[in-house]
């Protein structure tokens, strides 16, 4: 089997009620996830396209968060009926989905403005 072109890391980390920062998932349930896994293996990219679970990426205030690597493209606010334009436009089209794009300024900075 050849490698896998693209991992995408969907966050599934749960904080407690009251924590500082909020959390990606509710009790670690994603539909997100799921979409991601049916869309992609509909779209025949099953074999190429590898949907991962991920504890914490660091950028709660922007969750739910999606990572895809090689591309390093970091999603924010991401919902379930995303998924349709994050597997068309970028796994099979190749073109990152601009409108759920994370600014740079806010990934890995405490100065991102959505930061509390």
């Amino acid at each position: 089997m050849p490698p896998f072109q693209h991992h995408v890391f969907v966050c599934h980390n749960v904080r407690p009620a009251g924590a500082p920062r909020p959390s990606c998932t509710a009790e670690g349930k994603s539909e997100l996830h799921t979409q991601l896994q049916q869309l992609t293996k509909a779209a025949g990219l099953a074999d190429r396209v590898r949907i991962n679970k991920s504890l914490c990426l660091d950028q709660c205030e922007h969750g739910p968060t999606v990572v895809i690597y090689p591309d390093a493209v970091w999603y924010g606010f991401v919902k379930p009926e995303d998924a349709a334009d994050i597997v068309e436009e970028h796994l099979v089209g190749g073109r990152p989905v601009e409108r759920l794009r994370l600014a740079d300024g806010c990934i890995n900075t405490k100065t991102c403005p959505h930061r509390a």
